[in-house]
């Protein structure tokens, strides 16, 4: 059995989505960072980098959402959570799931997390104050070139909509209007509604 090491409120959740839509057969195992978990030497054991998400399978363990994204498609091909079949349009989603990782999870850690890039107070401060500019900038792009919509692959749901999903769920926290990108608001209400992301998120509040 799969086993997905998750935090509420993390990045986890798209794996999380990703493993209840393949109908998975799965354990979820709650990591507690306000206590630390994370960094205890139990979990250090499961993901040396101290985060979530984790994916534990019968040939080791995977880490980072697009790699564990890409390996619950393939997995569970009869899910058509991936355009498995098309190289071109794989590359594509795999494009969004790139940027979601690389670019706009860092825009948004550097709010709470700016300890990793920088020590001085009014360095952090300032990585702060940039935080809602660079996430509007992030899905400004987003709304106008990456989503075609419904789904961010067009008709056809994907691993990438659970990610999307996910990252857009911090918006208003980090100080952005929703509002502005009503594409994005519709793919979230539509993400909302379906019913395994309805079940994950009970886990994840």
């Amino acid at each position: 059995m799969l086993k997905l090491y998750y935090s509420p409120g993390s990045c986890a959740l798209a794996s999380h989505i990703a493993l209840e839509e393949a109908a998975a057969d799965y354990e979820p195992v709650r990591v507690n960072f306000a206590e630390g978990e994370q960094r205890t030497p139990a979990y250090l054991k499961i993901n040396p980098k101290g985060r979530v998400p984790a994916l534990v399978t019968d040939r080791g363990i995977l880490t980072e959402n697009p790699a564990i994204l890409l390996y619950v498609a393939q997995t569970f091909p009869n899910a058509g959570l991936a355009p498995l079949d098309d190289p071109f349009a794989l590359a594509r989603m795999q494009s969004c799931n790139s940027y979601l990782c690389a670019t706009v999870h860092v825009a948004h850690a550097h709010k709470m997390r700016g300890s990793r890039w920088a020590d001085r107070p009014e360095s952090l401060e300032d990585m702060k104050a940039k935080v809602p500019e660079t996430m509007a900038a992030c899905f400004e792009l987003i709304e106008t070139e990456m989503l075609a919509g419904p789904w961010v692959m067009g008709d056809d749901y994907s691993v990438a909509d659970g990610y999307l999903f996910t990252l857009a769920r911090w918006l208003q926290g980090d100080g952005v209007d929703l509002a502005r990108f009503p594409k994005v608001a519709e793919h979230m209400a539509q993400m909302a509604a379906r019913p395994a992301v309805a079940k994950v998120l009970e886990l994840h509040s």
